[in-house]
């Protein structure tokens, strides 16, 4: 955890800086004043900075991927964790097959209701 200032700010401020540094980057990469991201055009757009949001160099992303992987270790390590991960995951994959189906179902809907206009038309 970062040590905090009197201020109560968190002391990793340059981790803080570099971030928001490469975020203005991203927004502001191959702008024309037209929009906030400047659109695509062809020199990335917006997406240009987007790799500066990582990690750089070798330590920090082994640092990264250690923290990953430690807590990837832990969620997976106890049980009632791994069994409460588990009912989500299943939660969220039917809600996203029934909002799903349900789209499927309003778009044979509304081919059926178009159908019948053109029917109606032609008669």
């Amino acid at each position: 955890m970062a040590k905090k200032n009197k201020s109560g700010k968190s002391k990793n401020s340059k981790a803080d800086k570099r971030m928001a540094k490469a975020l203005c980057a991203a927004m502001a990469a191959g702008g024309n004043g037209k929009n906030g991201f400047g659109g695509f055009n062809g020199n990335g757009g917006f997406l240009r900075g987007i790799g500066k949001l990582l990690p750089s160099r070798k330590s920090e992303r082994f640092l990264m991927g250690l923290l990953i992987g430690a807590g990837a270790a832990y969620l997976l390590s106890d049980e009632n964790l791994r069994g409460k991960l588990i009912k989500s995951a299943m939660k969220a994959y039917a809600g996203l097959a029934g909002g799903f189906e349900e789209i499927k179902e309003q778009i044979a809907d509304y081919k059926a209701e178009l159908e019948a206009e053109l029917q109606d038309a032609d008669a």
